[in-house]
């Protein structure tokens, strides 16, 4: 979610690539190198390509056309200009540009297939896709081209195409430009493709996987966001934290359940205002509501959505994903692991947990703001109600946002058109479950932001009860970035803003935190 610079270093060919290794290079602009050992490799399996090349026997992506095409036999003189037709032809996307990180994160983990030796690629045009990204060199690639099956072809053949020397790139700066202007400043020499080289960096899944990696990273630290604001909404609104017992959520061992649960029992822990009406003399209140009482079930099952989407993302960063391949023993091999399925469905299934993980959240908003159910606050938490409207239209806000991600929750992995004259009769729109999960992972963070300055709002208006320790050191927080305290109605899209960056930055988590240790 934030982009700063790093000093780290990330080394593949020894071993998979980790989340943490995407998250530096897409976001933090880390160094990449290549093993020696995947070096080694890639100059073997290289040998096994140019070895097939005058060979008589037709081989798919060496001496062949590409796709529907398969059948064409292209001749020694004409194998380097199939490859540039292929890279030039496939880099057909259109649309906005995407974001950096995720273009990034791309290169990387294209990179990271080149480097496992199963692609035949030539080391020279490995090392040369690695200095492109190590200069923050980033090619345009655009938000429409990809089917999710054959890999991401237009974005990758994008890449391919700065590889090339050829299309348009935004350097380190962000400024747009020629890529072979960028390449030039940068010391870089484009490489011309020759045999199975232009398959090897178009053929892959990485676009869908890199987006996959961020949105998971994002999604596990707004789920401690979620408990968080759930734990302000739930004291604020004289809610109970008996529900969150331990012994109860045994009794249903649903692991994120038990976790997000434990996260509550720490937040709420030492509240003054949960105490003012522990009484069941004084408080008449059997159960709270829903949105209250089953806040741990809710966003205990994203959680486990979430880890299993991860355990998804980790198959696929084991992989070697490109067609033909060069088997360890020297085959080359058609084969069909482009197909984006297993990462697309787990895509999907992010976008409807994320979508109920907010509605959940709205819901719990939306009690603070109703007299009849806010236990003696104002109304729409309003300084003087009638001149002021307060929280009104905060609350607008988060309903529209819901409603477009629940739109979004609509599942892409289940539609599939036909292309390349039938002969790619099935494909993934893996890249598609994954631009909209982009847009509901941002849309997660705005509605959590809205629930934690209306949460805050309230438990400032309990006062002189004080709230919990851990608590009241996220409101300090967001006072402190910019927030104010309750008063009379002021402009208050800034005021979103600011909580929108302190949950997307992580800094509510870190507030919380510094009180109750490490949160689950």
């Amino acid at each position: 979610m934030t982009q700063t610079t790093s000093t780290h270093t990330v080394t593949v060919g020894t071993g998979p690539v980790s989340f943490d290794d995407v998250v530096a290079v897409a976001r933090h602009d880390a160094h990449v190198v290549i093993a020696e050992a995947s070096l080694a490799e890639v100059r073997r399996t290289r040998a096994v390509i140019e070895a097939l090349a005058d060979d008589v026997i037709p081989h798919y992506g060496v001496s062949t056309g590409f796709g529907a095409l398969a059948t064409r036999h292209i001749p020694l003189e004409l194998r380097a200009q199939l490859q540039r037709s292929l890279v030039r032809s496939h880099a057909a996307g259109s649309g906005p540009e995407v974001e950096r990180e995720v273009v990034r994160a791309l290169m990387l983990l294209r990179i990271s297939t080149l480097a496992t030796g199963r692609t035949g690629i030539r080391e020279q045009t490995l090392q040369t896709y690695v200095a492109m990204l190590n200069a923050g060199i980033t090619p345009v690639v655009h938000e429409y081209g990809s089917l999710g099956c054959s890999g991401d072809l237009a974005p990758l053949s994008h890449c391919a195409l700065a590889l090339m020397g050829e299309g348009v790139v935004r350097d380190r700066g962000g400024e747009r430009m020629a890529t072979a202007d960028a390449f030039t400043a940068a010391g870089i020499t484009p490489v011309e493709l020759r045999e199975k080289e232009g398959l090897a960096l178009i053929n892959g899944t990485d676009g869908m996987l890199g987006m996959l990696v961020l949105a998971i990273t994002d999604l596990r630290m707004l789920l401690k966001v979620a408990d968080v604001t759930a734990a302000m909404s739930v004291e604020g609104q004289l809610g109970t934290d008996d529900v969150f017992a331990a012994d109860l959520h045994a009794l249903r061992p649903q692991p994120g359940q038990a976790r997000s649960a434990e996260n509550l029992r720490k937040l709420m822990r030492d509240s003054e205002i949960r105490e003012s009406h522990r009484d069941p003399e004084a408080c008449t209140r059997v159960q709270d509501a829903y949105s209250l009482r089953c806040s741990p079930q809710v966003a205990g099952a994203v959680r486990d959505t979430v880890e299993y989407a991860a355990q998804v993302a980790g198959f696929e960063l084991a992989s070697a994903v490109d067609n033909p391949v060069v088997t360890p023993d020297g085959r080359v091999e058609s084969n069909g692991n482009f197909h984006g399925a297993p990462v697309a469905y787990v895509l999907d299934f992010l976008a409807i947990v994320a979508a109920d993980l907010a509605s959940i959240s709205e819901r719990r908003t939306d009690r603070f703001l109703d007299v009849a159910r806010n236990h003696g606050l104002t109304a729409f938490l309003a300084d003087d109600p009638g001149v002021d409207s307060g929280h009104m239209i905060a609350q607008y806000t988060q309903a529209a946002i819901v409603s477009e991600m629940k739109r979004l929750a609509s599942p892409a992995s289940v539609d599939s058109i036909p292309s390349s004259a039938m002969q790619e009769d099935h494909v993934s729109m893996g890249w598609s479950a994954a631009r909209k999960l982009r847009r509901s992972v941002d849309g997660l963070s705005r509605v959590l932001a809205v629930e934690l300055l209306t949460a805050a709002r309230a438990l400032d208006l309990r006062a002189p009860l004080e709230p919990s320790p851990a608590t009241a050191a996220v409101v300090r927080a967001l006072r402190e970035a910019g927030a104010p305290a309750p008063g009379t109605d002021r402009f208050l899209a800034p005021e979103i803003e600011t909580a929108v960056q302190l949950v997307a930055s992580g800094a509510v988590v870190t507030a919380a935190e510094a009180v109750t240790g490490t949160l689950n």
